[in-house]
């Protein structure tokens, strides 16, 4: 072998062992701890789609309303009965259960005696009719056929007088139960709380007539009418807290629903529900609440207003800008920070300064550190900055701690050329395919060589270097 083969041959021992050198560390770096991390990818998410933070104020449901006077209720007297004493007066407050006049228990008793001496009447009539019709039964049996047509005659008339007396007995035992019941109840009481007006004495209800004595109106001197639509039906409920808001500027007062009236209510104007149509079947039917507001100042009676259900919308933070749950939040000392990706796509610590929060749902405002377009992971023990950075759950690698040394969870040849990008070149430049001569055995590395600097082996043979170049070769 020629002096230039041998330095040729030793070139080639020379590439070939730094390629297995650059090999082995890439594949050190990908397997061992120099690539523990990189070879790891963690699932990440858009801050965009996390971002807890409304960037428009949601409008709740707005109901028309007007204030108008107070519900007041008719108290009606027994005109049956005789008024014993009027226990209130014009201005009075009232709750509901409270007496508002008493009858005269006297004049009850007084008919309730009355009604059972009559039906104590009606039944010795009933006895004597009995024993009558006995004893005409009797007489008929030995009385030639014209006196019995007569007795027959007689005994259908007493008959007919019983039945009479029992019917008028039963109406007059209902009339005693009642005035039994007058007799424990001799009064009349408030059905609801309010002032008590308009009340008239037993000489102004003779002159008068009618049955109604007094009225009570309820506590305050407004209410407000609300209606709904059969279509919204479920947002109102009794006892519900609402939110008065002014039609003329921003004035508002809490209130709570007190009533809800399930009567149709006649309809002013198209149905904005019928779209136009006549047909009954095609409209919606509306219904009224009335609500009582915390306080009356600011309402005029007539006044129009809108009603919202109270979903806490006054005291909730208008939230604009980033918020994400504090879950996702990390402490690094007194410092935040969040995993995020990087321009490479690799995870990084990436400090944030923190702005708000709302304790009631667990979010905080994101002042600085990341954009919308940023992409985050959920935080575990087992994630640490250099790892990839994915959006397919499917690739998502186990923590590093329980990897083995062979794993190979990215799909990736461990230790392939594809990771090395070592550039090998001739010693005249011509650029060599290490590939190919991995793949070849130490004679047609030879021949490779002789061909591809076009030389001859000479007649004289290997000389001693020469040898021990190819032996260290072979080796």
């Amino acid at each position: 072998m020629t002096t230039k083969k041998r330095i040729c041959t030793v070139i080639i021992v020379l590439v070939i062992v730094c390629t297995v050198c650059v090999g082995g560390f890439f594949v050190w770096k990908k397997t061992g701890k120099g690539g523990s991390k990189s070879s790891q990818k963690v699932y990440v998410q858009k801050v965009s789609s996390l971002n807890t933070a409304s960037d428009f104020k949601l409008s709740n449901r707005s109901f028309l309303g007007v204030v108008e006077a107070q519900e007041s209720v008719d108290v009606k007297y027994d005109s049956s009965k005789t008024v014993a004493e009027i226990l209130v007066k014009n201005g009075d407050s009232v709750k509901k259960g409270d007496k508002l006049l008493t009858y005269d228990v006297e004049a009850i008793n007084l008919q309730l005696e009355q009604a059972k001496l009559e039906v104590e009447r009606l039944q010795n009539e009933i006895a004597s009719n009995k024993s009558q019709i006995a004893e005409l039964e009797k007489e008929k049996k030995n009385a030639d056929q014209d006196a019995a047509v007569s007795y027959t005659t007689q005994i259908l008339s007493l008959q007919s007088d019983n039945a009479k007396n029992e019917y008028d007995i039963k109406a007059k035992n209902v009339e005693i139960k009642k005035l039994e019941a007058s007799t424990k109840n001799a009064y009349v009481t408030a059905s609801i709380d309010g002032t008590v007006k308009n009340v008239k004495t037993v000489d102004k209800l003779q002159q008068d007539g009618g049955d109604v004595i007094m009225q009570i109106t309820e506590e305050g001197d407004y209410r407000i009418k609300g209606r709904f639509n059969e279509q919204n039906s479920k947002d109102i409920m009794q006892g519900a807290s609402v939110i008065v808001k002014s039609r003329l500027d921003d004035s508002t007062w809490k209130g709570e629903i007190t009533s809800v009236d399930t009567s149709p209510q006649k309809n002013s104007g198209d149905d904005i529900y019928s779209f136009g149509s006549s047909d009954e079947m095609s409209q919606s039917s509306n219904y009224a609440f009335y609500v009582k507001p915390e306080n009356f100042d600011g309402l005029m009676l007539g006044q129009h207003v809108l009603i919202e259900i109270d979903n806490g919308q006054d005291t909730s933070i208008n939230k604009t800008g980033i918020w994400l749950y504090s879950d996702f939040i990390c402490k690094d000392g007194k410092k935040n920070y969040v995993w995020a990706k990087n321009e490479d796509g690799k995870i990084e610590k990436r400090y944030v300064e923190i702005g708000q929060k709302d304790e009631d749902n667990g979010d905080c405002e994101i002042k600085s550190g990341l954009e919308k377009g940023d992409y985050i992971a959920y935080p575990d023990k087992s994630i640490e900055e250099g790892m990839t950075a994915t959006t397919n759950e499917a690739d998502v690698s186990v923590p590093p701690n329980d990897l083995g040394t062979n794993d190979n969870s990215d799909g990736d040849t461990e230790g392939g050329d594809e990771d090395i990008a070592f550039d090998g070149s001739g010693e005249d430049g011509m650029a060599i395919d290490e590939d190919m001569l991995a793949s070849m055995t130490d004679e047609e590395i030879e021949e490779y060589f002789n061909k591809l600097y076009g030389e001859e082996e000479n007649a004289d043979g290997e000389n001693a270097d020469a040898a021990d170049a190819d032996a260290a070769f072979a080796e």
